[in-house]
């Protein structure tokens, strides 16, 4: 009998080390599988970023072209070699400056609503439209730009034609609308109730306590929503073409066709080729410095406001 218990509890460690040693080894796997997939997304970036800028660079450090004369010049026209993307920067910019200054107050004001004032069976409608409206394909986007914008800014300004930078501006400020709800609702709502049971119990109004407490509380998710918001306008392309007249001349007012920096890529690297091929990848080198330098700054703002 006791041999016996020996040995039924010998088979049982063999089995628990055995166990205890496919634990490891699985576990081992998993991390190794983990680590390769982490491997493969920044081998992915880097291969990106190289091939973009090795493209883009070359004219500037292999042949005779100024990088200085591509950022400040004023006229694209390839056909007798002369690059300049002066206006399709000032394009970008203004464009998507223009498009925060309308999508960022009502995009936040929304957040506020649906999270802090909204009934709740208003809201369960509200949030999963501003998630539809996020799955929309941007080429939509830009067909109801096309059919429904250009013609109101034509007719109510009187003009020939109404794409324009203004037409840009509001189509972009509609597209990031569903990233900046998304983002600050869901940074409202992460906010602690004892923030706001304290201040209405001090005699706050519930306004006063959403513009007071809330929001301060939340603005480091409200930075990040503006950040994503930021990115979306500054890389829409297919949107932007159908509303924006594609001009590469440097704009004087809203009324005037544009054409910024990401459809400028679109529009003409199908057939580009040499020179002028190269000369879009810089276009996309300098979106791409753009981009980096906004998110760095940004991120800086929102950790000071997390500190």
């Amino acid at each position: 009998m006791l041999v016996k218990s020996r040995i039924v509890s010998i088979e049982q460690r063999d089995n628990k080390n055995s166990n205890n040693k496919n634990k490891y080894i699985a576990e081992k796997i998993s991390k190794n599988v983990f680590m390769i997939s982490a491997l493969i997304a920044v081998a992915s970036l880097l291969l990106i970023i190289g091939f973009v800028f090795y493209k883009g660079l070359t004219p500037f450090l292999f042949k005779d072209y100024s990088f200085i004369e591509f950022i400040t010049g004023s006229k694209w026209i390839p056909s007798a070699d002369k690059f300049g993307i002066s206006s399709m920067v000032v394009a970008s910019l203004i464009a998507t400056t223009g498009a925060l200054i309308i999508g960022v107050p009502v995009g936040i004001l929304t957040a506020v609503f649906i999270a802090e004032l909204a009934p709740k069976k208003l809201a369960k409608i509200i949030s999963p439209a501003v998630e539809l409206l996020a799955g929309i394909p941007s080429v939509l986007y830009g067909i109801f730009g096309l059919a429904v914008i250009v013609p109101a800014i034509q007719n109510i300004f009187n003009l020939p034609k109404g794409q324009s930078l203004l037409a840009v501006i509001i189509v972009l400020a509609i597209m990031m609308l569903p990233t900046i709800i998304s983002v600050s609702e869901t940074a409202i709502r992460a906010v602690p109730k004892a923030y706001k049971e304290g201040s209405l119990a001090l005699g706050a109004s519930n306004i006063e306590t959403i513009f007071k407490v809330v929001l301060p509380a939340a603005k480091s998710g409200i930075l990040a929503a503006v950040i994503l918001g930021i990115g979306r306008a500054l890389g829409e392309t297919m949107a932007v073409i159908l509303v924006a007249g594609n001009s590469p001349v440097m704009p004087s007012s809203l009324m005037d066709s544009v054409r910024p920096l990401t459809t400028n890529i679109a529009l003409e690297m199908g057939y580009a080729f040499g020179t002028h091929q190269e000369m879009l990848f810089a276009t996309g080198v300098v979106l791409f410095t753009f981009i980096l330098i906004l998110n760095i700054v940004l991120n800086k703002v929102s950790n000071k406001a997390v500190d």
